[in-house]
């Protein structure tokens, strides 16, 4: 992150250990960055280093400038900056936002531009300060549109606060904002009052369409939203005007109108309330499961497995039907087994479900002849293997990249940006919320391993550097169609060791080939922080794929290398760094044409794609590789 810079002149640190506090980032401007920082980098930079020692166990360091730390704890008018808004009756901390000036993000990195005011402290105060620092505006017909300045700040929370805080915990804090005036008040009229429950409910808004069918089976946000929406029920006898958030709130919980009277709200007497909890609606509608789709890996034989794109709810004759036309076996011939993890063999029912509601596999699966005999063979002189595992090169090298970025798009699209925290700070308690994730990073493995397989079982040496020339072809399709997952995995799987090495291949490989080949891997250099591949990545419209491991990577990198918690306040700007980074999927996900990515492909190209033959051994393809070229 850098070194701490000094502090802005007429700024004074005061000594002593620091109270909990909030910490304002106040950005440079660009003129003092500009000039400031060549006449003091000689000078100073001792001094620098000598304060950084002694500082650096209590002042975290940001990219940053200045900093400032205001007591959370002070009273009203106490610890206010001399010119920082006067007359504005705010804490320090809370009135912020004067301490900064919005400006582009020069560096183009950001997905999003504008910058905020860095707040650091406790969750519950990093919440206060963005709801008082919310602004709303209200337009000719009376709508509320969230101000710009704020939109950041706001996406940057609702994208991670999950890392410093419980859903639950988010949901009483916020009951509370709603419910409660603000403790350092010591009086607030109807109209503060009012803007105080809109920007709750904004917030609330934002929230849950953010993260739609994340938080759909989570308990505390059923209870939460039937709780918001009664309060407000009860609020619109004091407030009229909160008809609009109401019905905006009733269409969240997808309820129906009650020509009723409100039988949760006290201040029925007062008012006959038209609307209603429709609890059997709501859990009705609230437990419809997504029809979520799985990769089912079933073995043909050992050491290699048949890739099946499946709904979860799959049964075993469904599977075993896929299985047998990919084959081109009659199903009357096959049996489907399940390996338990003790080595137990289960000949699985029609009806059977494969997959658990949390997608748990009943085991590994195999397929095998009905005297339990394997399929194929991948070590038996078969005239049959050869034929049946080179379709590829039967096929037009463009349709195979459209099929193969079509199957990665249709996954990629339904990826949620929360999916890479949860995957990153929650992976063993994501109660599926990765599945999409986890679909499109098993589909990058597989594709490489795809690779090796249909190299490594060519028995003809022509046929292979046909194989090669065609892989390669490929793999330049896929970058011009902005896939560049599947543009990495095919390329990785021409540079494995069991692949790169078959010398006599290679040298039959034409030299233009060769020459694409070289500049095709030098987008997956990884030197300077893969620096060729996040260029050209920037470089391409969206809509586009990009290379879903680096990503994760990068989130990693963020968190391993940044402190969460600094002296007991959340490390803002880390969460930042983190949501900017998972920003990136909203980024690519953009389609301003409207034409989208997927492109036609023919049907046979499509399901040769959708069922790749893989061997997961990587012992198994090292003798297949020597097997074709003996080691001298």
């Amino acid at each position: 992150m850098g070194t701490r810079p000094p502090l802005a002149p007429g700024w004074q640190e005061e000594g002593g250990p620091l109270a909990p506090a909030a910490l304002v980032e106040q950005e440079e401007d660009e003129v003092v960055s500009e000039e400031g920082s060549e006449e003091s980098a000689g000078g100073s930079d001792g001094t620098c280093r000598a304060e950084d020692g002694a500082r650096s166990s209590t002042v975290p360091t940001f990219d940053v400038p200045y900093f400032r730390y205001i007591d959370e704890e002070e009273t009203e008018g106490e610890g206010e900056v001399e010119g920082e808004g006067e007359g504005d009756g705010e804490e320090g901390w809370s009135s912020s936002r004067s301490l900064s000036s919005i400006e582009e993000d020069s560096s183009g990195d950001s997905v999003v531009s504008d910058r905020y005011v860095v707040v650091s402290g406790t969750p519950e105060k990093i919440l206060e300060h963005l709801l008082s620092d919310l602004r709303l505006d209200h337009d000719h017909q009376g709508s509320i549109q969230q101000t710009k300045e704020s939109e950041p700040f706001l996406d940057d929370f609702l994208l991670t606060y999950l890392v410093v805080m419980s859903t639950s915990d988010l949901c009483q804090a916020l009951l509370g904002h709603y419910c409660s005036k603000r403790p350092h008040r010591v009086k607030e009229d109807g109209k503060e009052a009012l803007e105080r429950k809109r920007k709750v409910l904004h917030l609330v808004t934002k929230w849950t369409t953010l993260y739609r069918d994340f938080l759909r089976e989570d308990e505390h946000v059923k209870l939460f939203m039937k709780t918001l929406y009664r309060f407000v029920l009860d609020d619109l006898y004091e407030y009229p005007t909160l008809e609009k958030e109401q019905k905006e709130l009733q269409k969240l919980l997808r309820l129906h109108r009650r020509h009723t009277v409100d039988e949760y709200s006290p201040n029925r007497k007062s008012k006959a309330l038209s609307h209603q909890l429709s609890l059997k609606e709501l859990q009705t509608r609230g437990t419809q499961i997504e029809n979520r789709e799985v990769l089912c890996h079933v073995y043909v034989s050992l050491d290699s497995y048949l890739s099946v794109r499946s709904p979860a709810s799959v049964v075993a004759q469904g599977l075993l039907q896929q299985v047998a036309e990919r084959l081109d076996v009659p199903q009357q011939e096959l049996v489907l087994l399940a390996v338990t993890y003790t080595g137990e063999k289960l000949v699985l029912q029609p009806q059977a479900r494969l997959y658990s509601d949390s997608l748990s596999a009943v085991g590994r699966l195999h397929v095998c002849r009905r005297d339990l005999s394997e399929v194929m063979n991948l070590f038996t002189d078969n005239a049959e293997l050869p034929h049946r595992w080179a379709r590829v090169l039967s096929m037009n090298t463009w349709d195979i990249a459209v099929s193969l970025t079509n199957f990665d798009w249709s996954i990629f699209n339904s990826i949620h940006e929360q999916e890479l925290v949860y995957f990153t700070f929650s992976r063993h308690a994501s109660g599926g919320h990765t599945a999409a994730l986890e679909l499109l990073l098993q589909r990058c493995n597989e594709v490489q391993l795809w690779v090796m397989t249909e190299v490594l079982l060519c028995s003809t040496l022509s046929k292979r550097v046909q194989l090669i020339k065609k892989f390669i072809k490929i793999a330049a399709h896929c970058k011009v169609q902005r896939n560049l997952h599947s543009f990495f995995a095919i390329v990785m799987g021409l540079n494995t060791a069991a692949v790169s090495r078959l010398s006599q291949t290679w040298e039959k490989v034409p030299g233009k080939f060769k020459k694409l080949f070289s500049e095709l891997e030098m987008l997956t250099d990884p030197s300077l922080n893969h620096k060729a591949y996040r260029d050209a990545l920037k470089k391409m419209k969206t809509p586009k794929i990009p290379f879903l491991p680096l990503l994760l990577k990068d989130i990693t990198f963020i968190h391993e290398g940044n402190k969460t918690f600094l002296d007991n306040l959340v490390n803002f700007e880390k969460l930042h760094m983190i949501a900017d980074t998972a920003r990136l999927i909203r980024h690519c996900q953009e389609d301003h044409t409207g034409y989208g990515m997927p492109q036609k492909s023919g049907p046979e190209v499509r399901a040769y794609v959708d069922y790749l033959h893989v061997i997961d051994n990587q012992q198994t393809l090292f003798e297949l590789s020597h097997r074709l070229e003996p080691r001298l």
